[in-house]
């Protein structure tokens, strides 16, 4: 699992699954893309991509990545790079 801050949450745990689900948002994949990609169905991507917002108290997509790079689960372009966890610390 990984963890961190959220909004008005002292602790939020997503899981490797949702962070790779989150990643591939933020490479602009639909949710049919995303299914594709990871061989799983669309109505499982639309339950993680749900399941993220709620976790994360996010409306959209936008804020969603907003979320995710004020927290150093993505990084884009070289911006939060360093914050990312070791892939190993990914686990559990």
């Amino acid at each position: 699992m990984v963890n961190g801050d959220g909004h008005g949450s002292s602790n939020i745990s997503l899981s490797t699954r949702e962070v790779e689900i989150i990643e591939l948002v933020a490479e602009g994949l639909t949710n049919q893309e995303i299914a594709e990609r990871l061989t799983i169905s669309k109505r499982t991507v639309d339950n993680h991509v749900s399941n993220v917002f709620t976790k994360t108290g996010s409306k959209n997509r936008v804020a969603l990545l907003n979320w995710a790079m004020d927290h150093g689960k993505i990084c884009r372009d070289g911006f939060n790079c360093c914050l990312l966890p070791e892939s190993s610390a990914d686990e559990s």
